[in-house]
């Protein structure tokens, strides 16, 4: 079975008791810490399935332990869901860039909390690493990553290069947001001289690619896209 246990780092009390109560009821083993050292601790302690992470805490904030965590080798596969406030979009976009898996804006509701936490455990199974895959298939997607190939409802897709590797890129994730300066890091050629909003016009030759199907590739707004949990 894989591991139930999440890891709460929140400086606001009634919050932290809040989110405890909820994901204990819906049958996780939950560990709560209101200072961002302690947090670590118990992160590095537990070795949780997820890691619950506040933005504004005393001490060292969000963004700090969230880049301690995906720097150490212990730790850097964990998942972490941001919580931010409604107005700190810099900050979700910096958080995402260091490699955190969600975020959810304050205030929230319980449902959608609980449905972020399951939505983003379930996506890597235990002891694999998505970039071992070799077919990736989302609903009428398939991805090959030997033999370069690509389609969707067995029809096969004409991509180019940088397109292929976008399409499987964000097909490896599914849900996880990528900020568009991921998508660079993780596409182009180091030595090309690219900006950001070449993202965009690749991203809509794939959807223009996928026809029907094109809702596969959500964009955020203001921050990227990512690749639909929704297969349908």
């Amino acid at each position: 079975m894989p591991s139930t246990k999440v890891v709460v780092i929140e400086d606001e009390e009634d919050i932290l008791k809040v989110i405890e109560y909820n994901l204990n009821r819906e049958g996780f083993q939950v560990r709560g810490a209101r200072r961002g050292e302690d947090g670590l601790e118990l992160v590095r302690k537990e070795s949780p399935a997820l890691v619950l992470l506040d933005l504004m805490l005393p001490g060292r904030d969000g963004l700090d332990i969230c880049r301690t965590l995906k720097s150490d080798e212990l730790t850097r596969s964990i998942p972490v869901i941001m919580v931010t406030a409604k107005g700190e979009e810099s900050d979700v976009v910096l958080g995402l860039g260091l490699g955190a898996d969600d975020y959810i804006v304050k205030p929230f509701g319980i449902k959608e909390l609980v449905a972020r936490v399951r939505a983003v455990i379930r996506r890597v199974p235990p002891d694999s690493d998505p970039a071992d895959q070799e077919l990736i298939v989302r609903g009428p997607l398939q991805v090959d990553t030997v033999r370069l190939r690509a389609s969707i409802l067995g029809e096969s897709l004409t991509l180019t290069a940088t397109e292929f590797r976008l399409l499987t890129v964000l097909a490896q994730h599914p849900g996880r947001v990528f900020t568009r300066d991921q998508l660079l890091n993780r596409t182009m050629n180091p030595d090309a001289a690219v900006v950001d909003r070449n993202i965009d016009v690749h991203i809509r030759a794939i959807r223009k690619k996928l026809g029907d199907r094109a809702a596969l590739l959500e964009t955020v707004r203001g921050i990227g896209y990512r690749f639909t949990e929704r297969y349908g």
